[in-house]
């Protein structure tokens, strides 16, 4: 497989897990970094042995170079950076959620199809290597018929309030940073659901969720959910059928174990991480391109619509609406 070039924009803390699973890739090599400041780019740089540095966005999407772009900014830029990337003839991979809406998104995904440019939501949970194996033995039957789903995801966060997570105009709250996750893993073993109940407490300054619960019913099934940055419980999750249960291990967004419950037995499985996670989602990244796919099959541009519809539902119940929305 030939080298494919990267370059990542945004220089936080994800674009730095991710800069450091990328160099474990044999085929990927980091061209280019940009941000804003150009001190932090030249510093994130030289940490990922990058070989230049940019001061701007439109630099580094104009580097004749760089393939594929990587879009670590906050969420509110994803929608518009990633449009413009794929017009100037990059591929795209999005840090989730990939856009504010679901009318964002389908705008992406109408410039993915446009330009047959590769883009992808960086959901990575979804090409971790246990996820994929759990998956495989619910879809094959082995827990029975599914009835029942919970997770968690939740920490207590120390971020003041300027910070991206607590700011509504850059699309701040639990729900978009992290309430993705536990949505996510629903959808992907119940489907869309038919009806959804859902609560959220919220910042008194920002206005944004700090804390949202969130109860998914389905014809069969029900799924309890929540995210919260107000306090820290197990990040774990549960999947429950009429046969057996499975536990994906804290923390089941990058787990590396899982147990399987049945007639009063448990059979442990243990899967060991290549770097922090990043890695297998950059591997399907160059898959689909090699194989010039706009879209991956095991998160496609219609599981992104699915989800961020959900999340905008989840939005509108608890009243949660961004300063950019109509």
């Amino acid at each position: 497989m030939k080298e494919i070039k990267w370059g990542i924009i945004g220089c936080g803390n994800i674009a730095n897990k991710f800069a450091s699973d990328l160099a474990l890739v044999k085929n990927a090599e980091l061209i280019g970094v940009a941000s804003r400041s150009q001190d932090k780019a030249v510093t994130f740089g030289r940490t990922h042995s990058a070989k230049k540095a940019y001061d701007s966005y439109d630099k580094l999407l104009n580097d004749g170079e760089i393939d594929i772009v990587y879009i670590a900014t906050p969420h509110t830029s994803h929608a518009a950076l990633s449009i413009k990337a794929m017009k100037m003839g990059k591929h795209v991979l999005c840090e989730k959620p990939l856009a504010l809406n679901r009318n964002e998104t389908q705008n992406i995904l109408k410039t993915s199809n446009a330009t047959s440019r590769f883009f992808m939501e960086a959901l990575w949970t979804r090409f971790n290597p246990t996820f994929i194996e759990v998956l495989h033995k619910i879809r094959q039957g082995e827990l029975g018929t599914i009835k029942y789903l919970n997770a968690e995801f939740s920490f207590k966060s120390d971020k003041p309030l300027g910070s991206r997570v607590l700011d509504v105009n850059l699309g701040g709250g639990a729900i978009l940073d992290i309430g993705i996750y536990p949505v996510f893993l629903a959808y992907m073993i119940l489907g869309k659901p038919t009806k959804i109940m859902a609560t959220s407490l919220f910042h008194e300054d920002t206005k944004c969720d700090v804390q949202t619960s969130m109860i998914f019913s389905y014809e069969n099934a029900q799924a309890m959910l929540y995210s919260s940055f107000a306090s820290k419980t197990e990040i774990s999750a549960n999947v429950s059928g009429t046969e057996a249960r499975i536990q994906i291990k804290e923390p089941w967004h990058a787990a590396e174990n899982y147990s399987v419950y049945k007639d009063e037995k448990s059979i442990d499985f243990n899967h060991k991480l290549t770097g922090m996670g990043y890695y297998y989602e950059i591997l399907e990244c160059h898959k689909c391109i090699a194989d010039n796919k706009i879209e991956s099959e095991l998160w496609s541009h219609q599981n992104s619509l699915d989800l961020i519809s959900i999340l905008d539902e989840i939005r509108k119940i608890v009243g949660l609406k961004y300063p950019q929305e109509p």
